[in-house]
């Protein structure tokens, strides 16, 4: 099972940027993916999910109504469009995989290589 974070880059306040989390190895229709970041001298954070069949999505305070998670099983991907961005969504973004979208991020295993997001002018 391999979980891959892509996407991420520089973007002023204000604007969006799509990262994505490639999947192999692994049957997306029954995974829940979860993303997270983790900004310096701060601990991971979750903040978005979405579960496997039934798609429901989950975000934590701080991004919701800005990001938005979607899947597309076919090609084993899972996106996170944010928009919106702000200094404070600096950080290094990751997904992970767990059987249900469980808000705590020990749940989630086969976490891959993160891609960093920089919010910056």
């Amino acid at each position: 099972v391999q979980l891959q974070a892509s996407g991420g880059g520089l973007v002023q306040p204000g604007g969006s940027l799509r990262v994505s989390c490639a999947a192999s190895g692994i049957n997306l229709d029954y995974t829940a993916i979860g993303w997270f970041r983790q900004a310096p001298g701060k601990e991971r954070e979750w903040i978005s999910c979405i579960s496997s069949r039934q798609n429901l999505t989950r975000y934590a305070d701080a991004v919701k109504g800005r990001f938005t998670i979607s899947r597309d099983n076919a090609g084993n991907m899972v996106d996170l469009q944010m928009n919106s961005l702000k200094p404070e969504d600096t950080a290094v973004y990751y997904c992970a995989a767990a059987g249900a979208c469980y808000y705590n991020t020990n749940l989630f295993a086969d976490w891959g290589q993160g891609t960093l997001v920089t919010v910056s002018s």
